[in-house]
């Protein structure tokens, strides 16, 4: 699972939100600001499964929100026009970046 990417779809009442990560994250404890603070990169929110390139777009295209860490995961998502060059932050060092759909 070291070079994979997993992913998990979360339906909250009429959001599609879809949490991937880099699969070697899972587990890690990523700092937040100098405060001390940590967050988990949960199983439970990014999920288990491996899953193809392919799937995860299928998913973030048809997403209202997307929250996606990891080099793997972002080069992907830029390199397909979902993420722009101004659109990714760090969290922990690990490049970051969240998506909101707003309705038109």
């Amino acid at each position: 699972m070291a070079d994979g990417i997993v992913m998990r779809v979360h339906r909250v009442r009429a959001e599609f939100v879809v949490a991937a990560c880099d699969a070697e994250l899972l587990g890690r404890h990523l700092p937040v600001g100098a405060s001390g603070r940590t967050v988990e990169v949960s199983p439970h929110f990014y999920g288990e499964r491996v899953v193809s390139e392919e799937e995860l777009l299928w998913a973030l295209r048809r997403s209202t929100v997307a929250n996606l860490l990891g080099g793997r995961v972002i080069a992907l998502a830029r390199r397909e026009g979902i993420v722009g060059t101004d659109g990714e932050g760090r969290l922990g060092g690990v490049p970051h970046a969240e998506i909101f759909t707003v309705p038109g």
